[in-house]
């Protein structure tokens, strides 16, 4: 969906593994309040590079966006100063995001914490994952038109 002036973006960030659980891959996300939509994603480690690409990644449209994220330092060092806010969980400021997690790790085993469902390569895991984001955003668009 197009982004609108009064938009808001949650971020937050999840990990899962690649063949063994010191492979570590994280999921950086932002999530749309308004759509519910993830406008953006990135899979790599927890660096400030990682999340240099996702900041990459959103579209110019949402960038002017006010944005919430947990207190991750990368977030503050990435983020404008300007729209960004570092909150705690108990604020509410990030629940769609957080709820989001939840939904990820319910439909897709490779994101559940303790689990014997994992891909064997990272180019499966990607595509998974995108897989999983493309179904979620096109559902939710269909609910919203």
């Amino acid at each position: 969906m197009p982004a609108e002036d009064d938009d808001i973006l949650e971020l937050d960030e999840i990990w899962s593994f690649v063949l063994k659980k010191k492979n570590k891959r994280w999921l950086w996300t932002a999530i749309c309040r308004r759509t519910r939509q993830i406008v953006a994603y990135v899979i790599g480690d927890r660096s400030e590079a990682t999340c240099q690409k996702l900041w990459n990644a959103i579209p110019d449209s949402y960038k002017g966006s006010i944005s919430y994220s947990d207190f991750w330092d990368a977030y503050a060092k990435v983020f404008p100063k300007e729209t960004h806010q570092s909150v705690g969980k108990e604020t509410g400021q990030t629940a769609h995001m957080e709820r989001w997690n939840n939904t990820l790790r319910q439909w897709n085993a490779r994101y559940v914490r303790k689990t014997l469902s994992f891909s064997k390569k990272e180019f499966y895991h990607d595509l998974v994952t995108r897989l999983f984001i493309v179904r979620y955003n096109i559902n939710k668009a269909s609910l919203i038109a």
